[in-house]
């Protein structure tokens, strides 16, 4: 049986290596192809977030995973999560969303959620995907939206402990506020043993559940 073939969309080097791991872990006879566009989020972040812009060229790597060979793709950013099920219906294969699994099991544990995230382009589409997951599961949920204002920058200068001490009390004041905190990208999980341990079990990150969607999605094939 010739090996599965996955394909991996990232808009950070952060979650290179983050989903090479988990994966390994979880398939490890995959063959993964990685496709890294780091503009993509500056660009995003000067535009207002508007994905459309992105379209065009993210649904040409994807063109480029399937035509090469893959069989399944994630998508690794939450920012452009609204791209995945277009782009799946046009190329005919499974195209993971990064944080759809968070955000099913984020509604399932409390009426009250928070969203953190480091960049404001990124609040949106996951407030806007909550949303689409409570109104699918009948739940009445409501959603606050918490910048960790300055830490991207922070992390774009090079500081990056000071980018984890705005990302880490962003956390902690969101524990205290909601039943469940959704981290709306992936690299802001490594701060969470930061947290106490109440707080850190409030916390969702979706790289291992989005990992666990790849799995089930892979022997559905």
């Amino acid at each position: 049986m010739s090996p599965l073939r996955l394909a991996v969309i990232h808009t950070s080097p952060a979650t290179v290596d983050l989903f090479a791991r988990l994966i390994a872990e979880q398939l490890p006879q995959a063959r993964i192809t990685n496709i890294l566009d780091d503009s993509v989020l500056p660009q995003l972040r000067e535009n207002g977030g508007r994905v459309e812009e992105i379209a065009p060229r993210w649904r040409q790597y994807a063109r480029i995973a399937r035509d090469g060979g893959a069989q399944l793709i994630l998508n690794a950013c939450s920012s452009i999560g609204e791209l995945c099920e277009p782009v799946a219906r046009e190329l005919g294969i499974p195209v993971i969303r990064v944080d759809a699994a968070m955000a099913a099991q984020a509604v399932q544990r409390g009426p009250r959620i928070a969203v953190a995230a480091t960049l404001a382009s990124t609040l949106r589409p996951t407030c806007d995907l909550l949303a689409q997951a409570a109104l699918a599961q009948g739940r009445a949920v409501t959603v606050q939206a918490k910048l960790a204002a300055g830490a991207y920058e922070a992390l774009m200068a090079g500081d990056r402990a000071g980018h984890d001490d705005l990302v880490a009390a962003t956390l902690a004041e969101a524990a205290g506020e909601a039943e469940v905190v959704v981290l709306a990208q992936a690299s802001m999980a490594r701060v969470l043993p930061r947290l106490a341990a109440a707080d850190q079990a409030r916390c969702l990150v979706s790289p291992p559940l989005a990992v666990a969607s790849l799995v089930s999605a892979a022997r559905s094939l």
